[in-house]
């Protein structure tokens, strides 16, 4: 039986961006040839005879000396310094290696599956639905994550894998729309030392 280690706590800013507007072809000006006189353009005769001559000469004679020193805490969880190789949990894709940190559980620092790794992705899933609560997120995101972790269990060399790891949004970052749980088989659970060395086969 593999011990589980559900980890939360992913929370991001995610802005969609699209372009309105329906092309039907019904909506498009339709251009027609006919010997009607067309619109004539004209433009103002007369040009405004002065222009201001002089710019304002209050400026501030000071800029501020010193920034805030401090910033708001918990903003790296919206918007956090990663490290070349470190993503949040939610890019990650199936067959992705990586290693995990205990201090930063909504981010994975991405290996090659053939060096030392802490865990393989086996399966990213999607949450749907209401959840009140950062246990009922766990709880979704364990169900989605156990049959498919379980098959792939099944088929590894014996003493390859110890557990799996669960990552999930909070109930903050499942509301501003990230919904993928990244479901994971690891070598060890929690801060055990062992690692996994090949892909999963």
């Amino acid at each position: 039986m593999l011990a589980v280690l559900a980890v939360g706590g992913a929370v991001a800013a995610v802005v969609l961006m699209g372009s309105g507007g329906d092309d039907s072809p019904g909506d498009k000006p339709s251009a027609s040839v006919s010997g009607s006189p067309r619109p004539s353009l004209s433009l103002p005769s007369e040009l405004p005879s002065t222009l201001p001559s002089e710019l304002p000469s209050r400026l501030p004679s000071r800029l501020p000396t010193q920034l805030p020193s401090e910033f708001p805490s918990g903003l790296e969880s919206l918007v956090p310094s990663l490290a070349a190789d470190e993503v949040p949990y939610y890019l990650l894709q199936t067959g992705d290696c990586f290693d995990t940190d205990a201090a930063r559980p909504g981010q994975a620092a991405r290996r090659s599956c053939r060096e030392p790794h802490d865990a393989e992705v086996v399966q990213v899933a999607e949450l749907e639905g209401d959840y009140p609560s950062d246990r009922a997120l766990r709880e979704a995101a364990s169900d989605l994550c156990e049959q498919p972790l379980n098959r792939k269990a099944e088929g590894q060399p014996k003493g390859t894998v110890g557990g799996i790891l669960v990552q999930y949004p909070d109930t903050t970052g499942y509301g501003v729309g990230i919904d993928d749980v990244a479901c994971s088989l690891a070598a060890d659970t929690g801060a055990g030392s062992r690692k996994l060395t090949h892909p999963l086969t």
